[in-house]
């Protein structure tokens, strides 16, 4: 199989421009269609188009889901988009870029609702599904051709069109050998689009910016290009020496990206939407000073096991409850994945200074839609890595000499 009609389904085991059933210019066509079997799903602006099916009067308008003018942009719709609107915008900019924009507060009981949906379609499928969040996720299809009734590929086309149908929302996905390529194809042709990428992948990435790489931000991009690695090809060309020289175990990963290559597997044990830790006080707290003295140390606790486990994420969720045991959650998207005490802290503090005031017996903190972090050396990075770097080294302590022989200036007051 080489073609495939997105319409029909219809087949051919050669490239054709339009399908042989109906006519539809919408096939797919590779050289390599029925064997490649990876596959990376992602939902188009998810949160806006759930919001804009539900709200057809939204249709043709610019959508952002977010908070208030101190918030950011959780989703911007791709009208909205067009007006340079883009996640984790701050949302007093999003709104001077875009100032007609309908703002509409996130609504995550929905939002999870039609993601069980679309995931629980594509696990009818396999189980090798790993999430990265509430709206994409890599697939692995290996395997599968004779319980499915045909190739990966086929196997997708089916899917989208079966998501479409069902929850009225647009998905797209990218084919590759590889979760790296997989991610790179998904986006080629976004919304609703359906991409493959296979040995033609080298030259592919060869013109494209350093930036399209995992860990590669806009100050290390700007480092590598300084140092004569402006694009894909640069890194692909480079001596691996050098790279690693200049870049230690990253040089090196970066090269066999470079090159297409990424030997990652699919791993539905880290299909993980969220992770906390949370106290119950033995006597209600009521002061910032107190509930800060609680929230350091679960914020230390929680950054070492997402260290631990290989994954941060934008979304920090702060938990109390008050005592009348009503629960208080609040959530804040942050511009980068997080995953040190610093950073965790300083999102639950602000998130907490609205609700001091009155008494509360538990606090919790926690990460949502934790995704795999990405190894990046802090000389290039932000605060985040330098922190990282700093706590990284504490960790590496506490496990050699014990949780007491590392004490953050912060917690020092705790110990009497």
């Amino acid at each position: 199989m080489k073609s495939i009609c997105r319409e029909c389904l219809w087949t051919a085991d050669r490239k054709v421009e339009r399908c042989g059933n109906c006519d539809s210019r919408r096939v797919i066509t590779h050289d390599e269609l029925d064997r490649l079997t990876i596959a990376h799903l992602d939902c188009d602006a998810f949160y806006a188009s759930v919001e804009k099916r539900d709200r057809p009067e939204l249709r043709d308008l610019p959508v952002i889901i977010g908070g208030g003018k101190r918030g950011v942009v959780s989703t911007a719709c791709y009208v909205a988009r067009l007006y340079g609107v883009g996640s984790a915008m701050p949302m007093y900019k999003a709104l001077k870029a875009c100032p007609e924009a309908v703002v509409i507060k996130p609504d995550f009981r929905k939002y999870v609702h039609e993601s069980e949906r679309i995931f629980g379609a594509v696990r009818e499928l396999t189980p090798l599904v790993q999430t990265l969040s509430l709206d994409e996720a890599w697939i692995d299809l290996s395997g599968t051709e004779r319980l499915n009734g045909g190739p990966a590929a086929f196997q997708l086309v089916r899917l989208q069109k079966r998501i479409e149908d069902e929850t009225g929302l647009t998905v797209s996905i990218g084919l590759a050998p590889n979760r790296f390529l997989a991610k790179i194809a998904s986006e080629l042709d976004k919304p609703r689009g359906f991409s493959v990428i296979g040995t033609e992948a080298k030259a592919l990435l060869a013109p494209k910016s350093v930036r399209i790489l995992p860990g590669v931000g806009p100050v290390f991009g700007k480092t590598l290009q300084s140092d004569g690695y402006a694009t894909v090809g640069d890194l692909a060309a480079a001596d691996l020496r050098d790279l690693a020289k200049r870049y230690g175990e990253h040089g090196l990963r970066l090269y066999d990206l470079a090159h297409g290559r990424d030997a990652r597997a699919v791993r539905p044990e880290h299909d993980r939407k969220g992770m906390s830790a949370e106290t119950t006080f033995n006597e209600d707290l009521t002061t910032a000073e107190e509930l800060e003295g609680e929230l350091w140390p679960l914020c230390e606790k929680l950054a070492s096991k997402a260290r631990r486990d290989g994954v941060a994420s934008r979304v920090v969720v702060l938990k109390l409850r008050r005592t009348d045991f009503k629960i208080i959650t609040r959530r804040v998207t942050l511009p980068e994945p997080v995953q040190t005490a610093r950073a965790l802290f300083a999102a639950g503090r602000e998130l907490m200074a609205p609700e001091l005031g009155r008494p509360y017996r538990l606090i919790g903190i926690g990460l949502a839609e934790v995704v795999d972090a990405v190894d990046v050396p802090a000389l290039f990075e932000t605060r985040e890595t330098r922190d990282l770097k700093a706590e990284t080294a504490i960790d590496k302590l506490r496990e050699k000499f014990g949780k007491s022989a590392v004490v953050a200036g912060r917690a020092l007051k705790e110990r009497d």
